[in-house]
């Protein structure tokens, strides 16, 4: 299943956010390697300063997800306050 996720930083989060950087990529980038992230990148605000994050991801059901979720660096570390996920179908280019 195929998975967007719009994820907004809590209040005061920049700090949180840069500590955790590090990490989170590290995640990010293994996932990646493994077919669970599709692309992803910060929100910025009118200035450019990271507010949040979109994730598109595949993970085999929701469960597979919320598991991933529970370990991600962001989450555990306070940076996303909110997450919406919303399943989508990627387009495929091939056809």
């Amino acid at each position: 299943m195929q998975f967007a996720l719009i994820c907004r930083d809590g209040t005061n989060a920049l700090g949180r956010r840069l500590s955790a950087r590090t990490e989170h990529l590290a995640s990010v980038k293994r996932l990646k390697q493994q077919g669970n992230i599709i692309d992803g990148g910060a929100i910025l605000d009118d200035v450019g300063r990271m507010v949040g994050s979109v994730v598109l991801c595949d993970f085999p059901n929701k469960e597979a997800l919320d598991a991933w979720l529970l370990t991600e660096p962001f989450v555990r570390e306070g940076v996303w306050e909110q997450i919406e996920i919303l399943e989508f179908q990627r387009v495929n280019w091939d056809l």
